[in-house]
């Protein structure tokens, strides 16, 4: 299944881990209400792809105790650097993700939590930790790695629990709950001081130990994301097209010529009047055409290819091909009209429409990883300049008064996610995303379908 989450105030992050399969189709389709005047003249569509579409991949298992198996060999001198911190940074780098979506989930429902489930996430947050800590390399180039690996994942780890302190409901169990969660943050604290990983300047200043863990946070993550090679395609294409173009309006240009040199005879004020024009006409009607042959050429074709590398082998994985387009409602398939249910006469819509397909080579993966795991970044902030600012005014009568409050504009967006797997099944999902000109207000899951 396909999870939609907020990012960095207006950034949607599409994830997905992917079993093991050779071909992947996805599809996305964003519904923008039409009040904001969005089309190909203010965005276009080459623009919205590269500046509101950011896709990563990573190598993904959910063999947890590879990683630990893999770190006894290194204590022992039986494995390679490259080897050890692959495996390293894939187990932290799984239980990052695991621990963000698990303290998520906690604060998103907005209910109350027992302390039975907040005690069972912290139990587990401790487990996983002295997993790690329990083989230590002795190497001192993988001592390095890992004490930095240890350092973010503890400093990750209390910053997750310190938010379920912060946001979490004030229930009847929130002062055990509060209690608990704070005793294991003061232990990791106590732990990172204990090993010296942090200067005493850089702990008592949170801006330059935020960003001295978002590096470290790059570093784990570097090993298990694949590299990619973007290229645009159709580049021979368009060349051929605009000779074709050229050459095609030339033809017309140098009969006029002839037929003008026939009428007007020798060369006049007159015949040089219409030799301009005919230029003219030329320089107007070849880009038309040049406009006119590349839409038919290049409709439906893929606009660019990814190439997936490994980061260690640098060996070649897997490829994607990707388009972007602007669509009307009624050239959709007929299972995304309905899971969409759009009602012409309320709302006009603009539908942008993303579309990968994707076929990897899991045979070439690293040995003990079948699956991976597709994030995509949905930068909106393209789409929020279109918005107004301001509030707007809503007056109400209470007990014979009229009273007036100030309620912020708010616009839905309607995003369908299809996915095919080696043709066979297919699933399509729809969320509501409610937001105003700065910041995504929430993502509300509608509807799921599963088919073959």
């Amino acid at each position: 299944m396909i999870t939609v989450e907020k990012k960095d105030g207006l950034k949607l992050k599409i994830s997905h881990v992917i079993p093991e399969t050779t071909n992947r189709q996805l599809d996305l389709f964003i519904f923008v209400p039409g009040e904001l005047g969005l089309n190909s003249n203010i965005i276009a569509e080459d623009e919205f792809f590269h500046n509101a579409i950011q896709g990563k991949r990573t190598y993904y298992s959910d063999v947890n105790h590879l990683p630990l198996v893999h770190s006894r060999l290194a204590s022992r001198g039986k494995l390679s650097t490259e080897q050890y911190r692959l495996s390293l940074s894939l187990y932290a780098y799984q239980y990052a993700l695991a621990l963000e979506k698990t303290t998520q989930q906690l604060l998103d429902d907005k209910e109350e939590r027992s302390l039975d489930e907040v005690e069972e996430v912290a139990q587990l947050t401790m487990r996983i930790l002295k997993r790690l800590r329990r083989n230590i390399p002795t190497d001192k180039k993988l001592l390095k790695y890992y004490e930095n690996v240890d350092n973010y994942l503890s400093w990750f780890t209390e910053q997750r629990l310190l938010e379920l302190v912060a946001h979490l409901p004030r229930s009847s169990d929130y002062s055990e709950i509060k209690s608990l969660l704070l005793e294991v943050c003061e232990k990791e604290s106590e732990h990172r001081i204990k090993h010296n990983y942090n200067s005493s300047k850089a702990m008592e200043d949170p801006t330059r130990m935020s960003n001295k863990m978002r590096l470290l946070r790059r570093l784990i993550e570097y090993p298990v994301t694949m590299k990619e090679k973007t290229s645009e395609l159709g580049q021979n294409t368009r060349k051929i097209v605009t000779g074709f173009a050229a050459g095609f309006v030339m033809i017309f240009v140098t009969l006029m010529l002839i037929k003008a040199r026939g009428v007007l005879g020798d060369i006049t004020a007159s015949f040089i009047l219409v030799l301009s024009v005919i230029y003219a006409a030329r320089e107007v009607f070849k880009d038309d055409l040049k406009t006119i042959l590349w839409r038919w050429v290049r409709k439906g074709k893929p606009k660019w290819r990814k190439q997936f590398f490994d980061v260690n082998s640098n060996q070649l994985i897997g490829r994607q091909l990707e388009w972007m387009e602007y669509c009307a409602f009624k050239e959709l398939d007929k299972e995304i009209r309905k899971i969409r249910k759009h009602k012409v006469s309320q709302h006009e819509e603009t539908v942008l429409h993303y579309k990968s397909t994707t076929r990897m080579s899991p045979t070439k993966f690293l040995t003990g990883y079948e699956q991976t795991r597709e994030s995509i970044m949905l930068d909106l902030r393209t789409i929020t300049r279109l918005m107004e600012k301001g509030s707007q005014k809503i007056y109400q009568l209470k007990d014979g008064q009229v009273s007036k409050e100030s309620v912020e504009k708010r616009h839905l967006i309607n995003l369908v996610t299809r996915e095919k797997v080696d043709d066979k099944t297919i699933s399509i999902q729809r969320w509501k995303v409610i937001m105003n000109r700065s910041k995504i207000v929430d993502i509300e899951p509608i509807e799921t379908y599963s088919g073959e």
